[in-house]
């Protein structure tokens, strides 16, 4: 049996776990260190009882993979683990409809994905491209500039990144926006270079939605190029690409609904 793992927040029944019984003084880490043994985790949730329950904590602990989290329950349930009592280790079957939706991952994310099924050396990035386009936000707000409302403007940057996995021979490209205000009080440097590195790491995590991970049984990695329709990013040559980016009105969905909240300082990065 395969199981197709997507660079999204996983969603859907099987892929969550609620740990019940713990004690007064669980933590996040000795739930990560204790499940992540059996494979990789998206998040774990220490949450305090309700006062009818008693002292105590319970927990929620989400996988990628469905098939990590079944070993996990039938592993861990009825265990003490970290703690004197045993656990009770629950399979959520059932979510609501408001968890469903298909968030991409931030590129954090994507690269812990990554690195557990592909390898530290099984994939490399590099930036194609990385342009300041503040200048296409129109007349009006050069007009506001020019008489010197610092306070409106804003830094924006666009980047192309090429994410490469050599052994299954993939090669794709993701594209990537950030706009930042400029603070007066910080300039505009400081703006420019918060731009730079989200743009840079929206495009690795745009260029991460592009493949699947399929996982079998025996714990071999396939990599599915997963486009849906011609990709003028992937398909044109890296010369082509920048020129076009030169002249056009960008009609990209450029944004990640996941946010990316992390700031970088090297921007050429690799799975090692």
């Amino acid at each position: 049996m395969a199981e197709v793992l997507e660079f999204r927040v996983p969603s859907g029944p099987g892929r969550t776990l609620l740990v019940l019984g713990l004690e007064t003084d669980a933590t996040e880490h000795a739930l990560y260190l204790a499940f992540s043994a059996f494979g990789p985790l998206y998040s774990v949730r220490l949450h305090r009882n309700a006062a009818v329950a008693g002292p105590g904590y319970y927990a929620l602990v989400k996988y990628y993979s469905a098939r990590d989290a079944r070993r996990a329950q039938l592993a861990c349930d009825r265990q003490p683990l970290f703690q004197k009592s045993a656990l009770k280790v629950c399979l959520c079957t059932r979510q609501r409809s408001f968890l469903q939706q298909n968030l991409a991952l931030n590129s954090s994310k994507c690269q812990e994905l990554a690195n557990h099924y592909l390898g530290f050396n099984g994939w490399s990035s590099r930036i194609v491209t990385l342009q300041d386009i503040s200048g296409f936000e129109g007349e009006e707000n050069d007009e506001e500039d020019a008489r010197g409302s610092t306070g409106s403007q804003r830094c924006k940057y666009l980047c192309v990144r090429e994410l490469t996995i050599p052994q299954h021979g993939i090669c794709v490209r993701g594209l990537g926006v950030a706009e930042v205000p400029v603070d007066p009080g910080e300039g505009f440097l400081t703006a420019m270079r918060s731009a730079q590195k989200l743009a840079v790491l929206k495009a690795l995590s745009e260029a991460f939605q592009k493949i699947l991970l399929v996982v079998l049984e025996n714990g071999k990695v396939a990599v599915e190029y997963v486009s849906s329709q011609e990709d003028l990013v992937d398909c044109l040559a890296e010369e082509e690409l920048k020129g076009l980016l030169q002249v056009t009105d960008l009609p990209f969905l450029q944004l990640n609904p996941d946010g990316e909240e992390e700031i970088l300082s090297d921007f050429s990065m690799e799975g090692d």
